[in-house]
């Protein structure tokens, strides 16, 4: 009687001890407001460097890692369940999905999953057309999204917009739009990278940014942490088309002090031609005349597989 009492005993402390091991962490478990409030700052600065709306980031964040709750977001900062695949190259974490002991991305910061996770739609084909919807079109985002086959489930569009509407994040792209998205040029601008007909720089309005002209092609200097999607947002001209004036993809960042035309290049320069410097190519030569790279290779019969030599004559006009 004696041993089945102390047995009973010891079955009941188990028990408790093991109700409150497992009922302690609900009181650490983040809401969603938990979670907006920690993460809007990483965000908003996302967005900044990827085109992806904040509200967008923090709704699939929220929906994806159950609040910031998930095993992958508490031991991995991966807010998205991103899979390995056989690009990654850096930490991994490994729990049963789809199938047993699955490998999956592990960041260092939450910021890192976010990136990671814009680069992702940004480096997709499928996912191009988001890029030419405004920030602020929320619904659009949510709607393409799911129209271009992230989520399977067919409610997905509607439960980002309803967490977007019910913590009213669509408030903060609308915070943003009118702030500077990088660092503010300093107050001497840079050396323009090409002497060729350059105007001289003078403010655009409103801005600390400094604006130049080539070929009466108007054209700013990249500043340190600049991106194409930024240098689009300032100047109030759609990704799309600062990537097709200066013939680059969604994957590039411009280095700083690097030429940045605002309007399409000219067909010809008013040189006749140039001659190719050690370490130059035709992209570099295109935007030192301002003229667009697809005239240059028509016009001297080259193809991108060609390699320029040092003192090779490019015909201009």
């Amino acid at each position: 009687m004696k041993t089945k009492f102390i047995l009973a005993s010891l079955l009941i402390c188990h028990a408790v001890f093991a109700q409150a091991v497992y009922a302690q962490p609900d009181k650490y478990r983040m809401t969603q407001q938990d979670y907006i409030e920690k993460y809007k700052e990483d965000a908003i600065k996302d967005m900044k460097k990827t085109g992806v709306p904040a509200c967008i980031t923090l709704a699939q964040g929220l929906f994806e890692s159950e609040s910031g709750n998930s095993d992958l977001a508490r031991e991995a900062n991966n807010h998205f369940g991103i899979k390995c695949h056989k690009e990654w190259t850096g930490e991994t974490f490994h729990k049963d999905d789809d199938e047993k002991n699955e490998c999956f991305r592990k960041y260092n910061t939450v910021l890192e999953s976010f990136d990671d996770h814009s680069n992702f739609l940004r480096t997709r084909d499928r996912y191009a057309f988001l890029f030419d919807l405004e920030m602020t079109d929320y619904k659009g985002w949510a709607r393409g999204l799911k129209k271009a086959g992230y989520a399977t489930n067919p409610e997905y569009a509607q439960k980002l917009i309803k967490i977007i509407e019910d913590f009213q994040l669509n408030e903060l792209e609308k915070g943003e739009k009118n702030l500077p998205l990088t660092a503010s040029a300093k107050n001497d601008p840079a050396e323009p990278v090409q002497k060729n007909e350059t105007k001289k720089a003078h403010a655009k309005p409103g801005t600390k940014q400094y604006l130049y002209s080539s070929n009466d092609v108007p054209y700013i200097l990249a500043k340190a942490g600049d991106s194409y999607f930024s240098i689009a947002n300032e100047n109030n001209i759609r990704l799309w088309q600062v990537l097709k004036y200066n013939d680059a993809e969604k994957t590039d960042i411009p280095k700083e002090g690097e030429i940045v035309y605002l309007m399409p290049k000219r067909a010809s320069a008013t040189e006749k031609f140039h001659l190719v410097k050690e370490g130059e190519d035709m992209h570099f030569i295109s935007q030192l005349y301002a003229v667009k790279l697809k005239k240059l290779y028509g016009r001297n019969h080259l193809s991108t597989e060609d390699k320029l030599q040092e003192g090779q004559k490019i015909v201009l006009r």
